[in-house]
């Protein structure tokens, strides 16, 4: 009997869904033991890591993104319920949370506002299409939010997934240094701005260097997705 050679071996386990999860999770995993030897650096981010690894796989392979969705769909459905689970550190923090209500809800306006007008600002400077603009502004919500808010005002979600994938691992890598450059020492305030732009990327970054930076960024990633999950449809 002899052994296939190992191109027929890779079309055979190409076929198959749970390859391309397995190689997403073992991504994942390897980017964060590569963070962990780097001492937790931000420029470390492994959500970064792990996409460019992805990538060069399936750039390497010539998959299809469609045949690579079909198996690492199993953890996108998660995305949804992972950010709902950050609510529970949000009422475990409940009466700090409710002390300061008025400056959160002024942040959250105010930082949603300068998301979208200086993303619309900065696309009609460069010229961009109507499309691509709307698929842009909300890329500050978490992924599915920014998606559905994105096919509801006349964007691609597509290329929003693209735009929130990019402005989070952004935001952690710099976020950290940026906030200590300015000497912001306050965990809630750093946490709800990186939450706030950075969304779900942002507040993991967060909750790694302080449980209350995780706790207002996952506060402001809630209200943030919400704002704009209601406004945005209507306004446009």
């Amino acid at each position: 009997m002899t052994t296939p050679p190992i191109s027929e071996l890779w079309v055979f386990l190409k076929a198959k869904p749970l390859l391309w999860l397995v190689l997403t999770l073992g991504a994942w995993v390897l980017a964060r033991r590569l963070q962990d030897a780097a001492g937790g650096a931000a420029w470390a981010n492994p959500v970064a890591g792990s996409s460019l690894f992805l990538g060069l796989i399936l750039w390497l392979t010539n998959t299809s993104y469609q045949e690579f969705f079909a198996g690492a769909q199993f953890v996108h459905f998660l995305l949804g319920p992972a950010t709902i689970a950050l609510g529970v550190t949000i009422i475990e923090h409940g009466p700090a949370v409710r002390k300061r209500l008025l400056p959160v809800a002024g942040a959250l306006v105010v930082g949603v506002t300068v998301s979208v007008l200086s993303t619309w600002a900065l696309c009609r400077a460069v010229g961009l299409t109507s499309t691509i603009t709307l698929s842009l502004l909300p890329k500050s919500a978490t992924a599915p939010v920014a998606m559905a808010v994105s096919e509801s005002i006349g964007g691609v979600a597509s290329i929003s997934m693209c735009a929130v994938l990019l402005t989070g691992i952004a935001g952690a890598i710099i976020v950290t240094p940026l906030f200590n450059l300015f000497g912001f020492k306050d965990w809630s305030a750093r946490g709800f701005a990186a939450g706030l732009t950075a969304h779900g990327i942002g507040t993991a970054r967060a909750y790694q260097v302080s449980n209350e930076a995780g706790v207002y960024a996952a506060l402001a990633l809630a209200f943030a997705a919400l704002l704009q999950g209601i406004v945005l449809p209507l306004v446009l």
